[in-house]
C-alpha cells in the first residue's frame, strides 16, 4: 500500500508554511511500501501535526492524504478502523497509555484486539527491551522511557504495512535505543513494511531510504 499527498497544508500553520520551502508542505509525494523515511523536522515546523495528519487524527488541513485507494477525506469509520489495525501502527511522541492499567494490560488489550501476536511472544519483547519486570507495575507509574517501550511494543502487536513514529526514542538512553530500533527493524522487515519517523535532529537509527527536511 503506498501513500501519496498533495498539497498538504495544516491550517494553523499556513501563513508560516508558504514563507519557506518545504520537502512535504504544499508538495505531491508518493511514498511506496518498504521505504524507510526520514522526516527531519526543525521545532515549530509541525512534525507531530503530520504524523497526526498522517493518522486522520487532525482534519484541519488543505490537501489530500490517500493510503492506498482510501482518501483519507471521504472515509468511513469503518474503513478508518481497519486500516489502523490492519495497515498502519503508530508510536506516539505522548506514548498515550492507560495509566490505571499495568503494563501487560495495556499490551494486551491490543494483543487481544488484533490476535497476531502471542502472548508469549509479547512477553518475549517485553525482556528484550528490559520492562518484563514492570509488567504489573501502572501506567502511571512507570518512567517515561518504560512508557515509551511500552508504546513502541503495543505498535508492533499488529500487521501493518507502515509504522508511524514521532520521536520515538526521546526517553532512551544509547542502550535502550539499540534495543528498541533492532526490535522495530526486525519486526517491520517481517512486515516488508514502510516507515516514516519523524525527529529533530539527524539520526542513524534505520538504514533511511529517503530523507526529507519538513
Amino acid at each position: 500500500m503506498n501513500l501519496s499527498v498533495r498539497q498538504l497544508i495544516p491550517t494553523p500553520l499556513k501563513e508560516k508554511i508558504l514563507a519557506k520551502k518545504s520537502g512535504i508542505w504544499n508538495e505531491t509525494l508518493t511514498f511506496n511500501k518498504g521505504e524507510h523515511i526520514f522526516v527531519r523536522a526543525p521545532s515549530g515546523t509541525g512534525k507531530t501535526t503530520l504524523v497526526h495528519i498522517l493518522y486522520h487524527l487532525r482534519k484541519d488541513h488543505e490537501g489530500t492524504v490517500q493510503w492506498g485507494d482510501h482518501n483519507m477525506a471521504t472515509i468511513n469509520h469503518e474503513d478508518l478502523a481497519a486500516l489502523r489495525s490492519k495497515n498502519i501502527s503508530i508510536i506516539f511522541q505522548d506514548m498515550r497509555l492507560f495509566p490505571e492499567l499495568t503494563a501487560w494490560e495495556n499490551l494486551d488489550i491490543k494483543r487481544k484486539l488484533t490476535d497476531t501476536v502471542s502472548l508469549e511472544q509479547m512477553e518475549e519483547w517485553m525482556e528484550r527491551l528490559g520492562i518484563k519486570e514492570k509488567k504489573n507495575s501502572l501506567g502511571r507509574t512507570l518512567s517515561y522511557g518504560e512508557q515509551q517501550r511500552v508504546a513502541i511494543i503495543r505498535a508492533l502487536l499488529q500487521p501493518f504495512d507502515w509504522l508511524l513514529m514521532d520521536e520515538p526514542f526521546s526517553h532512551l538512553d544509547h542502550s535502550n535505543i539499540d534495543k528498541a530500533r533492532n526490535l522495530i527493524a526486525e519486526i517491520v522487515e517481517q512486515h516488508k513494511a514502510g516507515m516514516i519517523l519523524a525527529d529533530l535532529d539527524e539520526n542513524n537509527y534505520f538504514n533511511y531510504t529517503k530523507t526529507i527536511v519538513l
